[in-house]
């Protein structure tokens, strides 16, 4: 809008004309929003308050008479109240420029002044007891032309040619260099026992890799060793097998063979030797039932003699059998068959005995091996037909 003016943020508008401002000053103070401002009637100007610099150098003697140069940085800027305003507006308004100007010549005062009551020592360690100093002297000037100072920052002190601070600094620097070079020995030393352990560790490693190859090799060569014996053992325990086999085999074929030739050897031995035994015992009973009738001349009493007799030989014959390996084809028929033929041996032996007593002598000696035939026809096994089928004695 024509004749309305604003200020910027960092800035103040002095608008001149008119009413007085604040304490009679003449100008009002506008900052922080815009105003209306007649033309030709008002004259209107504006004051920066923003940050602002100045650099001082300066030569100081310090108590002790050592030339010194010294360099600070001040930073510095327009008090945001209406009455700083006023008061460097009064002071700056035309020549903003200068503020920086005099603000440096203040503190070079302040500072030759400050520096003049200290000692070298004092100000090179503590500068910023230095800087705290100057501040507060020089507080209430600045405050008096509308500044107020942010920071005072010392940069350099220097004593020129004269080497006072070298000489000064020089115990730390020897003390700095001294434990700067125990530093680079503990380095030098920490490294070498780095490089030491290292070297003992990469040893190490290589001891354990050596042995964990010649583990592996071993147990590779072990594993090959037990590879290449698996066959010929595989094929030992095999043959062994067999030859468990064969001899289980030889053994039960032993047995078997045993078996038969008890069968075929020792079984009929012993039925021929029984048969034997009964024929001798019949023909001792024959010639003893013979001379006991040679002796009565009784034929009565012989043939009661005999028919006493003829039980206990058909018990002979059948004790005989006893022994022996009977096989009946024909079930209980067999058996009676048997039974039959042992009782018509023994009648055939007492007729042959009756009929032979009156004849010769020879013929009755025939007779009765005629009887003793059929009891050893009857031992050996001898088949006999029957009406139910054969009957073998063994």
């Amino acid at each position: 809008m024509f004749g309305y003016r604003v200020p910027a943020p960092d800035e103040a508008m002095l608008i001149s004309g008119g009413r007085r401002g604040l304490g009679g000053a003449p100008f009002r103070v506008v900052t922080g929003h815009g105003k209306f401002v007649l033309p030709v009637f008002r004259k209107v100007r504006f004051l920066t308050l923003s940050m602002c610099e100045s650099e001082v150098t300066e030569t100081c003697v310090t108590k002790q008479g050592i030339s010194l140069h010294v360099r600070a940085v001040i930073a510095f800027k327009v008090g945001n109240d209406p009455e700083s305003i006023i008061n460097a507006g009064q002071r700056f308004l035309s020549d903003q420029e200068q503020m920086s100007v005099l603000t440096g010549r203040i503190f070079a005062g302040h500072l030759r002044a400050i520096i003049g009551s200290m000692t070298v020592e004092e100000i090179v360690t503590e500068r910023q007891k230095l800087a705290a100093e100057v501040l507060d002297t020089s507080k209430t000037e600045m405050a008096t032309i509308g500044l107020i100072v942010d920071s005072l920052q010392i940069q350099s002190i220097d004593d020129g040619d004269t080497g006072y601070i070298d000489a000064m600094s020089a115990p730390h620097k020897a003390a700095i260099q001294r434990q700067a070079q125990i530093a680079q020995a503990q380095a030098t030393q920490a490294a070498v026992e780095a490089e030491q352990a290292a070297a003992r560790k990469q040893a190490e490693y290589a001891r354990q890799t050596a042995i964990v190859k010649a583990e592996y090799s071993a147990e590779v060569d072990r594993a090959q060793a037990e590879a290449a014996q698996a066959g010929p053992l595989a094929q030992a325990h095999a043959q062994q097998e067999v030859l468990a086999a064969q001899t289980e085999l030889a053994e039960r074929q032993a047995e078997l063979r045993q078996q038969q030739l008890v069968a075929e050897v020792v079984k009929p031995a012993e039925a021929e030797a029984e048969r034997v035994r009964i024929l001798a015992a019949a023909e001792a009973q024959r010639m003893k039932i013979q001379a006991e009738a040679a002796a009565s001349y009784d034929r009565v009493a012989l043939d009661r003699m005999l028919i006493d007799q003829l039980p206990q030989i058909v018990k002979e014959a059948a004790g005989g059998l006893a022994g022996a390996q009977v096989n009946v084809l024909n079930g209980a028929d067999g058996l009676g068959e048997i039974a039959a033929g042992l009782v018509s041996q023994g009648l055939t032996i007492l007729d042959s005995v009756r009929q032979n007593m009156s004849g010769q002598d020879k013929n009755t000696k025939a007779d009765s091996n005629t009887g003793s035939q059929g009891l050893l026809q009857l031992r050996s096994g001898k088949e006999r037909p029957s009406d139910n089928g054969p009957v073998n004695v063994d």
